[in-house]
Formats: C-alpha cells, sequence, structure tokens
C-alpha cells in the first residue's frame, strides 16, 4: 500500500520539476526578447543581422554569441569599441554597456541571442552574470 503512493508521489513531483524548468526557460525568452526588443534590436536589427554599413555586427552563429558566457557577459556589461572581426568582417561600431540592466535581465537578454537567430547555445545563468559583475568590481571596471 505505501509503495504505489510513494511512486506516484514521486511521479508527481518528477513532473512539477520538469514543468518549472521548462516555465523557467520560455519565462526567460520571453522576457529575454522583450529586453533585446528595448535595448538591442535597433542596432543588431529584429533579425539580429546587424547594420554591416554602420559598422554593427551580427549576433548570428558567431563566437561572440556562441562562445564563451563570460565574454558576452563582459560585453555587455562593458561595452565594446574599437575594431572586432565577426564572421570574417571587420567591424568598429560602439557598443554602450548594459551595466544598468539587472543581472536577470542580462540572463534573460542573453539566453535569448543565445537561442535565437538560428543559434543553438546554452542559457545564461543569473549567477554567471553575477560572477562577471563581481569580477569587474574586482578589475575596478
Amino acid at each position: 500500500m505505501r509503495r504505489p503512493f510513494f511512486l506516484i508521489l514521486f511521479t508527481f513531483l518528477s513532473l512539477i520539476s520538469q514543468a518549472q524548468k521548462r516555465k523557467s526557460h520560455v519565462t526567460y525568452r520571453v522576457t529575454g526578447k522583450a529586453i533585446y526588443v528595448k535595448h538591442c534590436m535597433t542596432c543588431h536589427q529584429s533579425d539580429g543581422t546587424g547594420v554591416q554599413n554602420m559598422m554593427i555586427p551580427p549576433l548570428i552563429k558567431t563566437d561572440y554569441v556562441l562562445g564563451p558566457k563570460a565574454a558576452i557577459i563582459k560585453i555587455l556589461l562593458n561595452g565594446l569599441n574599437g575594431d572586432i572581426k565577426v564572421n570574417g568582417d571587420n567591424y568598429s561600431g560602439e557598443m554602450p554597456s548594459q551595466a544598468v540592466l539587472k543581472n536577470s535581465e542580462i540572463a534573460a537578454v542573453l539566453t535569448y541571442v543565445r537561442s535565437s537567430f538560428g543559434n543553438k547555445a546554452s542559457p545564461v545563468t543569473v549567477s554567471e552574470v553575477k560572477s562577471a559583475r563581481a569580477a569587474n568590481k574586482k578589475a575596478g571596471l
């Protein structure tokens, strides 16, 4: 009698846990898209293609987007200026710092970018953003 009860309870808890994981990923995508539209789309365009003649790089299948998460987090926190090469093309546009965004907002928008526009990369977590922000403070940035 006790065994079936525990089996049903375990199955139920497992299903709830899986639903919460799906919900948090969906929430990140919805929130991340809204943040992208508000803060990023003007320069990087609605489809992530950037603007070649304005020296704004694409976000589609680039090392910056698909590479180490710490690097792209650092770009959002510190901004970026100077010459960079993206997918074989040179860009020199300036990206302002987005450090005013909360850690959860940076995690959400980067998760959105890393899983949109044909990109398939792992999500960025709030704790990863928090660590990068702490490292910036230590470095005096």
